[in-house]
């Protein structure tokens, strides 16, 4: 054999060796682009039909309860998908646990939110309105939300990446159907009539996957108690990231224009979104990861170090892409979301820094190393916080950006940091 037809023969080798993950990737970053995509399409119909007014005050209670759905289910998603990834006959047990956690953190969080939130938010001068448009607020964005949310984790940890990314696409292309049919088609215009489309929208869709996975089988409702701890520990970064990553929005709010909060917050949404190139491979390599660091975190440490190469590469290509998109976002949002095309190229190299840690704590969670991972990014969301609230004070909004990529940062060498010591510390036992 020549030596040209072994490299031949080699190359062909690795393609067929890589091929089957490229397209797994592929398939699922091209169901969660696709989900962004309608997602974007929704806030642009919101944004023209509903004024720079009631938009500004949907992305307040947007960034309201965008941090109760982490609280709601105690971090149970995750222990779902990692316990399940490891043995499938334990999962009615999981969906039973997610279930009561659910239920019960999501009626508390209910019942806190209408006692506590009319302080803060009003969508109509009638009392009664208010109330009603509040409540199928809170009860949509949290435990509709997180139950809806639990298909795809479902379906993920039972390596159905197929399935999973047609619950993400399917639930993205309802919200926007939604807000076609309701703005366009009935012309509401306030966010209290949207607020009725957008609980039926979410009531539809959770039935139709609570349909779709009785296929998997009934839950059987008992508290996986061991996962309780474990749970918490999981579901605590997202809480305290939620409300660092909120905090701005909320000041923003009460500093600037309805219209200026308008294009922060759809600015902020988009790259929020451009993370989904990452999550896209972290679905996929989770499971790999929590099989691998089976018998020890070090035996995930070569993949980590092929992993992060990969994201921040996605990273970049990701933040360019947005950069040169930017300057047209108002002919789809309108005009008086001007302030957009700078608030988006600022923030959307933040990409890069998220891939950075992303990588990390993920190994970390596989790995059941949850009290390492809360203890970084729980510290890096709390002390964030208030750093970000004064930044954004004192600077609106000058501080709040350089702010977001310090916290960013921080995290980023924090994670790498803890997870060569935890590598270093299983390799020598």
């Amino acid at each position: 054999m020549s030596e040209t037809e072994l490299t031949d023969n080699r190359l062909s080798a690795r393609i067929k060796r890589y091929l089957p993950s490229l397209l797994s990737y592929m398939a699922s970053s091209g169901s969660l682009i696709m989900a962004s995509v309608a997602q974007l399409v929704t806030f642009a119909i919101l944004a023209r039909f509903l004024g720079a007014s009631e938009f500004g005050m949907f992305i307040t209670i947007m960034a309201i309860t965008s941090i109760a759905v982490h609280i709601c289910g105690i971090g149970g998603s995750e222990s779902l998908l990692r316990r399940v990834a490891q043995d499938t006959s334990i999962y009615p047990a999981m969906l039973g646990h997610n279930l009561i956690l659910i239920s019960i953190s999501g009626s508390l969080l209910i019942v806190a939110g209408i006692l506590v939130l009319p302080y803060w938010v009003s969508f109509s001068t009638d009392p009664l309105t208010n109330y009603i448009s509040l409540f199928l607020f809170l009860i949509t964005n949290i435990v509709l939300l997180r139950l809806i949310l639990l298909a795809e984790a479902v379906y993920i940890g039972h390596s159905n990446f197929k399935a999973a990314n047609l619950s993400v696409v399917g639930f993205a292309f309802a919200r926007t159907f939604a807000a076609i049919l309701a703005c366009i088609a009935f012309g509401v215009d306030t966010i209290s009539g949207w607020a009725w489309w957008q609980f039926l929208c979410h009531l539809f869709v959770a039935a139709a996957y609570w349909l779709w996975l009785m296929r998997l089988g009934k839950p059987k409702f008992r508290l996986v108690r061991e996962e309780l701890k474990l749970g918490l520990f999981f579901a605590t970064p997202f809480i305290f990231r939620a409300i660092r990553q909120n905090i701005d929005l909320l000041l923003l709010g009460l500093l600037l224009s309805p219209a200026v909060i308008g294009s922060y917050g759809v600015a902020r949404r988009i790259v929020d979104s451009s993370y989904l190139n990452i999550d896209a491979m972290s679905r996929l390599l989770y499971p790999r990861f929590a099989k691998m660091s089976a018998n020890g975190i070090d035996k995930a440490w070569p993949l980590a170090q092929k992993s992060v190469v990969m994201a921040v590469g996605i990273a970049i290509f990701t933040a360019v892409v947005i950069y040169g998109l930017a300057p047209y976002l108002p002919l789809i949002f309108g005009n008086e979301y001007q302030s957009m095309i700078y608030f988006t190229q600022v923030l959307c190299w933040v990409i890069i820094f998220y891939a950075l840690w992303s990588v990390a704590v993920e190994v970390m969670g596989a790995a059941g190393e949850h009290g390492y991972r809360a203890a970084i990014l729980n510290t890096g969301n709390i002390l964030g916080a208030p750093v970000l609230a004064l930044a954004t004070w004192l600077m609106p909004p000058t501080g709040t950006f350089i702010s977001i990529y310090l916290i960013e940062f921080s995290i980023a060498l924090c994670a790498w940091l803890f997870l060569y010591k935890l590598v270093r510390r299983a390799a020598h036992t």
